[in-house]
């Protein structure tokens, strides 16, 4: 698979570079970042390119984006309409960004993945499993200092899930909230979610759940950001095989 890594020059996108060029599977062949083109992204001959208009689509089989939201609308568009499959890890993205690209992508696939640790996406399934047997819930998820979206997309499809899987959650009883937002926010199901950010961290998540006499806590932590490597490697090389968009990487593992 010849592979496109948007957004290059970033650390995130640093580290896709070089795990697809040490798989022998992918072959790297474009990148695009709008803040650093002049020069080599890798050790091979490709350059980075200022803009996607720079890139030949010919020459890609699937592109992989993890760039911010406006950025990734256009990018995502143009591999639907030039039929290269999208394997995105990009935060910010909504419903109906989703119900969009699903109008778009006939000739290529997309996989949109808040989360591409393989652990991370067995705690969601576990906290899915969970969900009826306990009637309170929180989630803490916890990130680096540079993330700029609250709460993470991992957060979001983990109550989306929770929710889903339980419509009976206990009521919050707190009538004083001395400072406000101590309780957090309220996500689907009115299951509670905190926000951290701070340096040192990359990416963790806890799912608090509890009922009498029992606590379960279920939690992921990415130390480094090779975790999510071989995640987004597999979904490069199967994303043939899920026509249209698919949202979360348990398909692709067979979850």
């Amino acid at each position: 698979m010849r592979v496109l890594v948007f957004g290059a020059a970033g650390r995130m996108g640093q580290e896709i570079c070089s795990a697809v060029e040490a798989d022998v599977g992918l072959e790297l062949c474009g990148a695009v970042d709008p803040n650093r083109h002049d020069g080599k992204q890798s050790d091979n001959s490709v350059v980075t390119a200022k803009t996607i208009r720079d890139i030949d689509p010919s020459t890609i089989d699937v592109a992989i984006d993890f760039t911010v939201a406006e950025a990734a609308r256009e990018n995502i568009a143009w591999c639907a309409n030039n039929g290269v499959h999208a394997v995105v890890g990009t935060s910010g993205l909504n419903n109906d960004d989703q119900e969009l690209f699903a109008t778009l992508f006939s000739q290529s696939n997309c996989l949109l993945a808040p989360n591409f640790a393989i652990g991370a996406v067995l705690m969601m399934r576990f906290a899915e499993i969970s969900a009826p047997f306990f009637p309170t819930a929180e989630i803490i998820e916890l990130h680096h200092d540079n993330k700029v979206d609250a709460p993470s997309g991992t957060a979001m499809q983990t109550l989306e899930r929770m929710s889903s899987a339980s419509e009976e959650w206990g009521a919050d009883p707190t009538l004083n909230e001395i400072v406000t937002g101590a309780r957090g926010g309220k996500g689907p199901g009115g299951i509670s979610v905190h926000s951290v950010r701070m340096r040192g961290l990359v990416a963790h998540q806890e799912v608090l759940l509890g009922t009498e006499g029992e606590t379960l806590t279920i939690r992921h932590d990415s130390l480094d950001r090779s975790s999510f490597m071989g995640g987004i490697l597999h979904a490069c090389k199967v994303i043939g095989e899920f026509p249209g968009v698919t949202v979360g990487l348990d398909r692709y593992l067979g979850l």
